[in-house]
């Protein structure tokens, strides 16, 4: 493949006292505010969509299988999303996320019939649900050099607070305004609020003419490559993650962990309300699960940058699953409130540290296909999760044996991640030599007077 475009060290930006990657991060956090609204708004669904004497009345397995096309699609969309932000960067794909967020939820609003909602919800929802989870949330890594373990949990953090709020927030909506402006609504707020930040957001520092959180003086400066470049450094990277055992064993993590948690987002509610609690009442199962979930998301990505992935992972996943226990004999409002804030521990933890693990296995280089892959994982799990805990709902009349399903998913998580090679050293470190001397991180010139040239134009740019 002939490279003709020749690198250019990018500009270093003036010191500030806030560094701006935490005003990226900032940025990020409200994306994922509005992103993981979305998912954790399905469980709130499911009531007013089953209710026999509301506007809808469908069955339980015909809402499961609508809701499972929501994961199908964004498990579909998740690796296009990854290979879409390392090649052309995450600020495009905000803007698409805000429209396309608008858009959905709006459409949404005016279901009537059961191909619409599959439609609007899961299909282009899922789409948007892709743009937010994976080209966004990859691009931090990007931005710091230093503290990703403390930036990936206040990212994380950040979701769970956003959760907590907008479940009871929908039911409360639903309750006061009816489906219809519940979704417009939030369409117009939260795709608005997207757009409005891409006015603001770099997708990485060289786009700012800025350093990375961490960056030392003695690093390889940023460099401004041509799009060949960028796709050769991108194929030979992809290539080289194949190899290893991690790059197939994480999307199947993620998606044992989301199959384990994605049963009790969606049926918790419905099984409190066949308890016998209002929907307002079990509301707040979500948000006591997004509330107590704060903390494992928080500090999972930073004891996984200290002590290791393997052990913070497997914690996680075993007290996601262990947890569930609770459920089989919880009646009252307080057993299911107990249940979600230690369930929320394991569930918070299972999810956040993914961008921390990739950095300790795969080192600098372009992850976002990377996780576009995991996040696949992690929404066919909840897709196949929905399915079957739907369907066995239904068969059986019971919630137990979907019960069952999402302890057997997390412990089988657990057992896939004690496979795991060992991440106290990248696994592919030497990746770019198979890379022409130009493409390296550190470009290789004919001469020195060539580099001193280059040097100059870069400063003069």
């Amino acid at each position: 493949m002939a490279v003709t475009t020749n690198p250019i060290p990018a500009a270093t930006g003036k010191q500030r006292k806030i560094h701006r990657a935490w005003i990226i991060l900032g940025i990020l956090a409200v994306a994922q505010i509005v992103g993981q609204s979305i998912s954790m708004a399905a469980g709130i669904m499911v009531a007013p969509l089953n209710d026999p004497d509301g506007g809808f009345g469908w069955n339980m397995g015909l809402i499961g299988a609508a809701l499972a096309t929501y994961y199908l699609f964004g498990a579909l969309a998740a690796p296009i999303t990854g290979m879409l932000g390392d090649r052309y960067g995450a600020r495009p794909l905000m803007f698409a996320c805000g429209v396309l967020y608008a858009v959905s939820m709006i459409l949404i609003g005016t279901v009537t019939h059961l191909w619409q909602f599959f439609l609007y919800f899961g299909v282009l929802l899922s789409v948007t649900q892709s743009l937010a989870m994976v080209p966004l949330l990859a691009s931090v890594n990007g931005w710091f050099k230093q503290r990703l373990g403390l930036a990936t949990g206040l990212l994380w953090a950040s979701g769970g607070v956003g959760a907590a709020a907008v479940a009871p927030s929908i039911a409360g909506l639903l309750n006061a305004v009816g489906w219809q402006a519940t979704f417009t609504y939030i369409g117009l707020a939260g795709g608005g609020l997207l757009i409005l930040l891409t006015l603001f957001y770099r997708s990485k520092p060289a786009d700012a003419g800025a350093t990375a959180f961490g960056a030392r003086a003695d690093d390889p400066p940023e460099i401004f490559r041509g799009k060949e470049i960028e796709r050769l450094r991108l194929k030979v990277f992809n290539k080289a993650m194949r190899r290893t055992r991690a790059f197939w064993n994480l999307p199947t993590i993620h998606g044992l962990g989301c199959a384990g948690h994605g049963i009790i987002l969606i049926y918790s509610i419905p099984l409190a309300i066949d308890q016998g609690i209002s929907l307002s009442a079990a509301s707040f199962i979500l948000a006591l699960i997004s509330i107590f979930s704060i903390v494992g998301r928080f500090m999972a990505p930073i004891l996984a940058e200290r002590m290791g992935a393997k052990p913070v992972m497997m914690s996680a996943l075993f007290v996601q699953g262990l947890t569930v226990l609770v459920l089989f004999w919880a009646q009252d409002a307080w057993a299911f409130y107990l249940f979600a804030m230690l369930f929320g521990l394991g569930f918070g933890g299972e999810m956040s540290a993914y961008l921390v693990v990739n950095r300790q296995y795969f080192g600098t280089g372009p992850l976002a296909t990377l996780y576009g892959f995991e996040m696949m994982g992690a929404l066919s799990g909840h897709a196949i999760a929905t399915i079957l805990g739907g369907l066995a709902i239904y068969v059986t009349g019971s919630f137990n044996p979907a019960l069952v399903m999402s302890m057997f998913f997390s412990f089988a998580g657990v057992l896939v991640i004690f496979s795991l090679e060992s991440g106290a050293k990248v696994l592919i470190p030497d990746w770019e030599d198979a890379l022409p001397p130009e493409a390296k991180t550190t470009p290789q010139f004919a001469n020195q007077a060539e580099r001193a040239a280059l040097l100059e134009q870069a400063a003069g740019d």
